[in-house]
Order: C-alpha cells, then sequence, then structure tokens
C-alpha cells in the first residue's frame, strides 16, 4: 500500500515541478522564498555560480524593530521591501519570482508586490 503524501510532500514535488522551468541568471536572478509558520526568508540566487546575491527575512533586525503589531501578511511585505532596496544597491533591476511551491496568495503574493513597488521587476 502506498504512504499517504504530506503536505510538505506535496509542496517539495510543487517546488521541484517550479525548479524545473526556473533558472537564475546573472541578469536576472532568481528571488527564492520559503514561508514557515512564523517568519517569511527570500534570497536572490544566482544558479549559473551557485551564489546567494542577496537575502532579507523577518528575523532581519531592521524588520524585526517593525514588526510589532502588525499581521504577517504586512511583515512580508517589508520584507520585500528590503530586499529590493539590497538588490537595487547591487545594480539588480529584474528578477524570476520563485514562490517556492507555496500558493500565491497571502504572504508570498504581499512580498512580490512589495518588491515591484520599490522598482524590481520580477
Amino acid at each position: 500500500m502506498a504512504k499517504a503524501m504530506t503536505r510538505r510532500d506535496r509542496r517539495y514535488t510543487r517546488h521541484l515541478r517550479l525548479r524545473k522551468k526556473l533558472h537564475g541568471t546573472a541578469q536576472r536572478p532568481r528571488l527564492s522564498v520559503f514561508r514557515s509558520l512564523n517568519h517569511i526568508y527570500v534570497q536572490v540566487v544566482d544558479d549559473t555560480v551557485g551564489h546567494t546575491l542577496a537575502s532579507a527575512s523577518s528575523r532581519d533586525p531592521e524588520v524585526a524593530n517593525q514588526k510589532s503589531g502588525r499581521s504577517k501578511t504586512e511583515v512580508a511585505s517589508l520584507v520585500g521591501k528590503l530586499l529590493a532596496q539590497r538588490a537595487k544597491e547591487m545594480g539588480l533591476t529584474q528578477g524570476v519570482f520563485d514562490r517556492g511551491g507555496s500558493k500565491f496568495h497571502g504572504r508570498v503574493k504581499a512580498l512580490a508586490e512589495a518588491v515591484r513597488e520599490v522598482g524590481l521587476e520580477v
């Protein structure tokens, strides 16, 4: 009898399916999002050399000082703005959005919209 797939296994399968199609380059790096129960993490990755160019999370001091009394969705948008600022400082203007197997709504969508709001094209 086949073992039933857990929610985590299904998300991981979706993530692998996405990663077949998405690939970050030096000109258009991949914005990889990981959403845990309490925090959200995002990295700008150049897949040609396998390096993380920039990162931000809800645990960064810049965001952690501002997150009291805010919802997780609002915190995700703060993280998106912080990451976009860091990426723009490095001279990046475009990227490929990797939602990491999560649905594109809620915190993931808020993060993507905040990145676009600052001026990064994803």
